[in-house]
């Protein structure tokens, strides 16, 4: 474990992003993936999730699937420094562990309203607000919890639509420490976000499972530090997968057609796992930057 660890620290190292090993330090911006997996539950991998860290805090997480809270509390955040949750969209394993935030929230005795932000909803899919609603409001399966969102309880959680049609740029938030922005994307008959986050003058891009049909990260994603981008089939995946989400290829082009610095592969499933120097390699024909291969609890620092 730790040659392996020395290993990756060199290599990462000389690109101007640092590799350490379940917690991030107390200084500076640091990204911390909490799960690296899929759906999947024989994998060893907890569901997509990411911590955004300044000075010791974590202040933004990007997607809670099963088993990512567990690797917050593994990761050292408090909740009660949490500013913002952003959901990329309602599948199962970007959005299960909402109900257990919420109930653990109870024993932080957190105080402030806590803001979360996921996309507009279809025919297949509630939007952001009535998923909140569906889980906690009156009639909701977990309607013991209703008081978080009429105030009653210690703080409200405050859910926010965002559009998850077209092809729009939009600023969302934008507070004196980051500002937020996202992008519509194309996730077969889903309707899904990518993030982009800009903290201390770092930007970090959230591709958020996507197939690139709306051909909208490469402008969100422009001049990045980091691209979080999934990598949850193979190259020769078939039509359904491709619908769905975007093979190695398409994630090269993105990463160099958007001049970013380094590329995270996340969302990472049996399907792929095996493959990585097959998908380097096909990445690299098009991106020639930082390639890292994201394990949970991986923390990566932003510097230059």
């Amino acid at each position: 474990m730790i040659k392996k660890y020395l290993i990756y620290l060199f290599l990462i190292s000389v690109n101007s992003l640092v590799f350490a090993v379940d917690r991030c330090p107390d200084t500076g911006v640091w990204l911390q993936v909490l799960g690296s997996g899929g759906p999947e539950i024989d994998d060893g991998r907890a569901s997509s999730g990411y911590l955004v860290w300044k000075n010791g805090k974590a202040r933004i997480l990007v997607d809670m699937g099963g088993g990512s809270l567990l690797r917050f509390e593994q990761s050292g955040a408090q909740l009660n420094d949490l500013d913002v949750i952003l959901l990329s969209h309602l599948h199962v394993d970007h959005s299960a562990d909402l109900p257990y935030l919420l109930k653990a929230s109870y024993f932080t005795g957190r105080h402030r309203d806590l803001y979360i932000y996921g996309p507009t909803g279809n025919g297949l899919m509630p939007a952001m607000t009535e998923f909140v609603q569906n889980l906690f409001g009156p009639r909701g399966a977990y309607r013991y919890l209703s008081g978080y969102l009429d105030g009653q309880d210690l703080y409200k959680l405050v859910p926010v639509d965002i559009a998850a049609k077209g092809k729009a740029y939009q600023s969302v938030l934008h507070t004196p420490d980051y500002r937020l922005s996202t992008v519509p994307v194309h996730h077969g008959p889903v309707p899904a976000l990518a993030w982009r986050v800009d903290i201390a003058g770092y930007i970090i891009v959230f591709s958020g499972d996507m197939n690139n049909d709306n051909n909208t990260l490469m402008q969100l994603a422009k001049n990045a530090d980091l691209l979080v981008a999934h990598h949850a089939i193979p190259e020769h995946a078939g039509r359904v997968a491709r619908n769905l989400h975007m093979p190695p290829s398409v994630i090269g082009k993105i990463a160099h057609q958007a001049s970013v610095k380094g590329l995270i592969l996340s969302h990472r499933m049996k399907r792929t796992l095996g493959r990585e120097v097959e998908t380097k390699n096909i990445i690299a024909n098009n991106f020639h930057g930082m390639i890292v291969f994201a394990d949970d609890l991986q923390c990566f620092k932003l510097s230059r």
